[in-house]
């Protein structure tokens, strides 16, 4: 890969499920292989990134997706929508490819998220985590912090086991 490949973010509509689907195929199973069950990986792949999953997501849900590219190659997404808490915006997703990890894609998606909310005067960042995902690590270094465990039933006997984190924000002074 070109060592001074340029990033793009940008947002994602309703041609880019496609895309996201195949990214969730090729990052999940590294990221929760050895979490899951093959059964339960699967399970939640189709339940979260589905074409019909997806685009419910983007219309009824109002997830906003965001799509990064390297040299117009994708290589991560995420998503976030409002809450129903004032001022609480939510991180959904932020996945990257196994092999553009640790290059600051991550931290860029992450990035354009929090100067998207603020512009809409979000005070908080709040996101679900894997009890046992090492992204956690990567969320602390970030300026989340845990604020409680959940365990959601997903359906199929499956759990989501998660901590909940959350970032205060402050807007940049002029």
């Amino acid at each position: 890969m070109n060592t001074s490949a340029e990033l793009v973010i940008r947002f994602a509509d309703l041609d880019d499920i496609p895309t996201i689907g195949y990214l969730a195929q090729q990052i999940w199973p590294g990221t929760y292989g050895a979490i899951l069950s093959p059964e339960q990986l699967n399970y939640m792949l189709d339940m979260s990134y589905s074409p019909d999953s997806l685009t419910d997501q983007i219309i009824k849900q109002h997830h906003h997706f965001l799509i990064a590219e390297l040299d117009e190659d994708a290589v991560g997404f995420a998503s976030f929508s409002v809450t129903e808490d004032e001022g609480v915006h939510k991180l959904h997703k932020i996945y990257v490819l196994p092999q553009t990890q640790g290059t600051g894609v991550g931290r860029a998606l992450l990035s354009f998220v929090t100067e998207q909310i603020l512009e809409e005067g979000a005070t908080t960042l709040r996101l679900n985590v894997n009890r046992h995902n090492k992204a956690r690590e990567f969320y602390e270094k970030q300026g989340f912090h845990v604020t409680r465990e959940v365990d959601i039933e997903i359906g199929n006997g499956y759990q989501m086991n998660d901590y909940i984190m959350e970032k205060p924000l402050m807007k940049a002074e002029d």
